[in-house]
């Protein structure tokens, strides 16, 4: 269900509620609000979540270029010693 759709469902549950005798209507109201909340915390948290996975992605990509880099520099460096003459 996508965002849209979850806060349209959300608002006619709340609508429906409001129609209901006020004896009824409190606890269901709780839970209505209590479930937004939940939600708007979920998607906070997908998105911190989404966020460090990026980063984490970033992360590796510069790893692996140091990586290669290194051994770059590493073959260069062997190529260097066997070309060296033997004092």
């Amino acid at each position: 269900m996508d965002e849209v759709t979850f806060q349209k469902k959300l608002a006619e549950l709340v609508a429906e509620i409001g129609t209901l005798p006020s004896t009824e209507r409190g606890k269901l109201e709780a839970l209505a609000e209590e479930t937004r909340q939940r939600h708007q915390k979920l998607k906070e948290t997908v998105h911190s979540l989404q966020e460090s996975i990026d980063y984490l992605r970033l992360s590796i990509k510069y790893l692996l270029f140091d990586l290669e880099a290194t051994r770059r520099e590493n073959a260069y460096l062997r190529k260097m010693l066997e070309e060296e003459p033997d004092a």
